[in-house]
């Protein structure tokens, strides 16, 4: 079998890497400590394609040290003690440490993850972990605290121009082709910003003409290519990233019908129903809010029901938590007025607390003014009283605006009720 094109472009050096040059660049912060032959550990999070494995090895080659790769889908705590008790007997007194790099650091158990923590405290290995999911959620905190996190982004049409260019002009097989590119909107289109994609799609599409027809690249021509055979390409992106916008999407949109279809297609192409279960609760703070504050409670439910029953029953809890928060009316105030609320300080600084809302645990603090004149609200009728909650340079900031719907109703005029001269 032919090696795939995105293997045969694989880049050896940090020139020959496409995007992520925040990182890579004149001023990237990994290729300064490339520059000082000294790296520390860190996790590469980013959506998949984006050359987090490429990076890794480029690291170790430039370097010149041992490297060590562990998939997290088929490695378990025996193989993570027998590569750091390897790399413990290789290495010599002032020699930089190997690097052990991990692939989907995410699906790690936290035994698995704590077996790395010696290791990598005492430098026995430099980690280097890959993840499309955000590390806070899925990497224990003693571990995070021992590596830095550098955020990959997807290819911009830019670098997946050059990518193109590249791969006609560069690779062994396709410099021989007559290939004319006449068009590239769906091509970097279907590809989504994933190196690997689009190289994948550029070697289907060659692999359908004969080797001594021209390839030509066209709009029609790759998508036609592509809804005959769209698995040729793809196994796991565009599931894991356009099939769960859809589905996000279809939930706010309150389509019952289309957000379970959308779930079918996650479950039966075997996403980690963890993952659905994050989103579903996102979906739920982010999109019904104050709408209705139950729908928060239910999607943190069959998040917890997924976590002890796995798949297939917990495909039960999700689609109870999809239908329902498709179901429901929608709000996004809450998700507003925290956008605003981080807008504001972002433009005016640290504001002083009010003095009257300052706690005063000691007698210095009462005496210059701390807790003085604050209004306990349970002391008045009605468990209310006007007084000032705001820094004095922001009183009468309005943040919050109740939206149209029963629940946010209600507390439009409670507080209307109380508020007496302000509006919700």
């Amino acid at each position: 079998m032919a090696t795939p094109l995105a293997e045969r472009l694989r880049p050896k050096t940090l020139d020959d890497y496409i995007g992520q040059s925040h990182l890579v660049g004149p001023d990237g912060v990994i290729r300064k400590m490339l520059e000082n032959k000294r790296i520390s550990s860190f996790i590469l999070w980013g959506p998949p394609g984006v050359g987090k494995t490429t990076l890794a090895n480029i690291v170790a080659q430039t370097l010149g040290v041992r490297f060590f790769t562990l998939s997290a889908i088929n490695s378990g705590v025996k193989d993570v003690r027998e590569v750091i008790e390897s790399a413990e007997k290789s290495r010599f007194f002032n020699s930089e440490p190997p690097i052990l790099f991990i692939d989907e650091i995410h699906r790690f158990s936290k035994s698995q993850q704590d077996s790395l923590l010696a290791a990598v405290e005492k430098g026995t290995v430099t980690l280097i972990g890959a993840t499309t999911e955000n590390p806070s959620f899925e990497v224990i905190r003693p571990l995070l605290s021992r590596c830095q996190i550098y955020i990959l982004e997807s290819l911009h049409k830019k670098e997946l121009q050059q990518l193109l260019d590249n791969a006609i002009k560069k690779d062994i097989v396709l410099s021989k082709r007559k290939i004319k590119i006449k068009e590239t909107d769906a091509l970097f289109g279907y590809s989504g910003g994933d190196a690997r994609k689009l190289l994948n799609i550029i070697d289907l599409i060659v692999s359908t003409v004969p080797e001594k027809q021209p390839v030509v690249f066209t709009n029609e021509i790759v998508s036609k290519e592509l809804q005959q055979n769209p698995q040729a390409y793809d196994k796991n992106g565009e599931m894991h990233y356009d099939i769960i916008s859809a589905f996000i999407k279809s939930i706010r949109g309150s389509d019952p019908d289309a957000a379970l279809y959308w779930l079918a297609r996650m479950i039966y192409a075997g996403e980690d129903p963890k993952f659905i279960a994050r989103r579903l609760v996102i979906s739920a703070a982010e999109d019904i809010g104050l709408a209705n504050p139950n729908a928060l409670l239910l999607a943190n439910a069959a998040f917890e029901a997924v976590e002890k029953i796995g798949l297939p029953e917990g495909r039960i809890p999700l689609a109870e938590a999809t239908v329902y928060l498709a179901s429901s009316p929608k709000s996004n105030s809450a998700y507003k007025g925290i956008g605003n609320a981080l807008s504001i300080v972002e433009s005016t600084g640290n504001q002083p607390v009010p003095l009257h809302l300052r706690n005063a645990p000691t007698q210095l603090m009462k005496d210059i003014g701390y807790s003085v004149d604050y209004k306990y609200p349970h002391d008045f009728s009605g468990n209310f009283v006007e007084q000032q909650y705001l820094p004095k340079g922001l009183a009468g900031l309005r943040l919050w605006e109740a939206q149209e719907n029963p629940s946010e109703a209600k507390l439009k005029e409670y507080l209307g009720k109380k508020w007496k001269d302000r509006k919700f």
